[in-house]
């Protein structure tokens, strides 16, 4: 786990230009930093020293040095690929992973990625073609961003390391506000920094005589097979043992991040980490340390927990929003940034649970279409007369069940955790901007038109809820604490079983994760194979109506950057509604608050 950057730019200072990159991103590789330059590019590289600790050091070349890599992430089936490249004639001279990537270009080109089993965001750089060629994972597990400004090519781990070049101008995009709102974290592949884009997920990206040209080699598939339950099961069973094992690989200790759900408790049970480690809250309902500590104690392994108090957690906020780059509402990302320092302290890899809702069908959603109640028994007709009227009334409780079950997906589902509506969002914001939620997503309904109402929902909630919020925020809170943070569920093969598994044995009337579960039971100790995924729960809610807390969010709904953007006196009205106990607004209100806290950080600061 590492970072990396790169400029390709007419300017005599590379080096000291790709120094100052290579420092913003220090974090994210504190063991060491390694260079390549030339006339016409920059190449930087921080090490966070996991595998081959003698020899990996980066950037690393082929035979005759003709080709160069720097790489951030772990390569699985390194082994079995430098295997089959040696016996095409490769010679290698480290035991890092990271060779594997300049023998496989020189073998495979741009179909390189395709061949890789990981996470993996990285550069290869074709000295005698001057050719540049970028790529990134098929979830996007780690990050890479680039941008073409003023005859200059950048690229970096995290955006943060273009903000010291004089070639980067930094501009506010408020062309994907609205969209934002909608989602609660930035969906799309613009960020808020004009002309700074995030390379997406299964992506390539090649630069040459400043054409950029982009290719997507991988596309979420699903393809339902003929299976009994207790074959998928054991098939289940079978891909996340080899997985886990994959994950394990590493010249350093592993541990385990730990919650009170059956997706962490699945990994840890079939990882048997020595360490791992939970936090919690000091109000009973959000506190998920007690059940930890029980799975770990019955596992005879370690297991070290910490209160965040609410302190705490408002006093970070400002470090965790420059960290993250792109602004979420997330709250779990708060508990993340702390579960990491926590573990920082002891090892230098964990291992987290992400992914299994949205592989295996873990959200309730799912379950309206399986769910024949009297309501969806109704003919579509007279559902989708009620969805209409609806949409036209004020917000109130249950007015987004009857909107759901009298639209197609399609019409209204943007994600799993949607936040604003399309209407609310327009309500708020001073200013009509032109992208709206289910623009961003139409694209990738067209692309799954056919599939099952259930499988457009998984798609949607794979392209943006796990590929561009949940991992980009644990990338971004474990590599603030120099942690290399390892997602077994989110694996190649693991996919490669999850889309075949036919809808019942993800989803009931009665359950989610139908056969996930029953795999895991096979291993965990306890019942958290029963347990609803709770994922770092967070008592925002609660305490937003705190007085301490309720001045600084009014003070910042109240500031001349929220009177820029948005309706004050809706924001002010949305807050105190929420402090009466009038109306659950928490959500809405700790997004823009979240949003003006990060604006602050990066366009009010000399950050």
């Amino acid at each position: 786990m590492c970072g990396i950057a790169g400029l390709v730019t007419k300017r005599e200072n590379k080096q000291e230009l790709i120094k100052k990159m290579s420092d913003r991103i220090k974090h994210r590789g504190p063991d060491g930093e390694g260079y390549y330059v030339d006339n016409d590019i920059a190449l930087a590289h921080r090490r966070l020293s996991i595998i081959d600790l003698a020899t990996g050091d980066q950037p690393i070349y082929n035979e005759d040095k003709s080709v160069v890599v720097v790489y951030n992430g772990e390569i699985y089936n390194y082994l079995e690929l430098k295997k089959e490249l040696i016996a095409k004639g490769h010679v290698f001279n480290t035991s890092s992973d990271t060779e594997v990537l300049v023998h496989g270009y020189e073998e495979w080109k741009s179909d390189l990625p395709k061949y890789l089993r990981g996470m993996f965001a990285f550069a290869i750089y074709d000295i005698n073609e001057k050719t540049l060629f970028l790529a990134r994972d098929n979830f996007g597990i780690k990050p890479l961003y680039y941008a073409f400004m003023n005859d200059t090519f950048m690229f970096s781990s995290e955006i943060k390391a273009f903000l010291d070049l004089p070639d980067f101008k930094k501009e506010f995009n408020d062309s994907i506000l609205q969209a934002f709102l909608e989602f609660s974290f930035v969906p799309t592949t613009e960020t808020f920094f004009k002309g700074v884009y995030r390379l997406d997920a299964g992506c390539s990206l090649t630069y040459k005589e400043n054409n950029i040209m982009l290719d997507k080699y991988f596309k979420l598939d699903f393809k339902e097979k003929e299976q009994t339950f207790k074959e998928a099961v054991k098939n289940i069973s079978d891909v996340m043992n080899d997985s886990v094992k994959h994950h394990l690989l590493s010249d350093v200790e592993v541990g385990s991040f730990l919650s009170s759900g059956i997706d962490s408790s699945y990994i840890v049970s079939l990882a048997k980490p020595n360490k791992t480690y939970t936090v919690g809250y000091d109000i009973d309902k959000y506190d998920e340390i007690k059940y930890a500590k029980d799975l770990a104690d019955k596992l005879k392994i370690t297991n070290k927990s910490k209160i965040i108090t609410k302190e705490e957690y408002m006093n970070s906020l400002n470090d965790i929003f420059y960290y993250l780059d792109e602004p979420t509402s997330d709250p779990a990302a708060i508990s993340l940034y702390f579960v990491a320092k926590l573990a920082s302290r002891d090892v230098k890899v964990v291992l987290s649970g992400e992914g299994a809702d949205e592989f295996f069908g873990g959200y309730n959603i799912y379950r309206y279409d399986v769910d024949l109640g009297f309501y969806n028994r109704l003919p579509y007709f007279i559902r989708h007369f009620f969805s209409n009227v609806a949409k036209l009334l004020p917000e109130f409780k249950g007015i987004n069940f009857l909107i759901r079950r009298g639209e197609k997906p399609e019409n209204y589902y943007i994600g799993v955790n949607r936040n604003f509506s399309e209407k609310m969002a327009r309500k708020v914001l001073k200013e009509k901007y032109p992208l709206k939620a289910i623009d961003v997503a139409k694209e990738v309904y067209q692309d799954y038109s056919s599939f099952s109402e259930i499988e457009k929902m998984q798609a949607i909630d794979i392209n943006f809820w796990l590929m561009k919020d949940i991992l980009l925020k644990a990338d971004r809170m474990t590599m603030a604490s120099s942690l290399e943070g390892r997602v077994p569920f989110i694996d190649k093969e693991v996919y490669n079983i999850a889309k075949t598994l036919p809808i019942e044995y993800k989803v009931t009337k009665e359950n989610t994760k139908v056969a996930l579960r029953e795999a895991a039971k096979e291993v965990i100790p306890t019942e958290a194979y029963k347990k609803k995924k709770l994922g770092f729960p967070v008592p925002i809610r609660e305490w937003i109506k705190d007085d301490d807390v309720f001045k600084a969010i009014s003070d910042a709904l109240n500031s001349d950057v929220a009177n820029q953007y948005f309706d004050t006196k809706i924001l002010n009205k949305l807050l105190i509604q929420h402090k009466n106990n009038k109306k659950d607004n928490y959500r809405k209100i700790w997004t823009i608050f979240c949003f003006l806290k990060w604006y602050d950080i990066f366009f009010k600061e000399n950050v």
